[in-house]
Formats: structure tokens, C-alpha cells, sequence
């Protein structure tokens, strides 16, 4: 531990913020392959349900600051073009 007492709390911050920030990165990786296996086993239906929550999901890591807001848009914009390409021609 420093000895400089500001520097210990800004370590103990740190320590706690990272564990939250790597918890939330992971779920949202998991919620978006999630989708991705929706689509390759050819349900659309359920891909677009699980696709809503991701995108709540990155708008909420977004707005804590556990990612960047243009990541979590570049994020939203791929997975909706995936899904947009699985969709059925009509």
C-alpha cells in the first residue's frame, strides 16, 4: 500500500471500479453472443428479443462510463446489421 493516503484510496477505487467495469464488459460480450447464436441457428424471433437487451445493455455500460459511447453505438450498429441481413427477404 502507498503511504501517501490519497494514493491508497485512488488504489482502492480503482481495484473496486475495474471489478465492476470487467463484470459489466462481460455481460454485455455475452449478451451480444447471445444474438450472434440466435441468428446461426435460425431464429430471428428470438434474436431480435435478446438483440433489444443488448442494446440496453451497452446504452447502460455507456451511460456508467464502463465503455465509450461511440463504442457502444459501433457495437449496436453491427449487431443490427446482423440481424437486419438474417431477417427474411420479402
Amino acid at each position: 500500500m502507498p503511504t501517501i493516503k490519497s494514493a491508497a484510496k485512488r488504489l482502492r477505487q480503482n481495484v473496486l471500479r475495474r471489478a465492476r467495469n470487467r463484470s459489466i464488459k462481460r455481460d454485455i460480450h455475452t449478451r451480444m453472443k447471445k444474438v450472434d447464436q440466435a441468428l446461426r441457428d435460425g431464429n430471428p424471433e428470438s434474436a431480435r428479443e435478446l438483440f433489444r437487451v443488448a442494446t440496453k445493455k451497452l446504452d447502460q455500460a455507456a451511460a456508467k462510463g464502463a465503455i465509450h459511447r461511440n463504442a457502444a453505438a459501433r457495437h449496436k450498429s453491427r449487431l443490427a446489421a446482423r440481424l437486419k441481413a438474417a431477417a427474411p427477404k420479402t
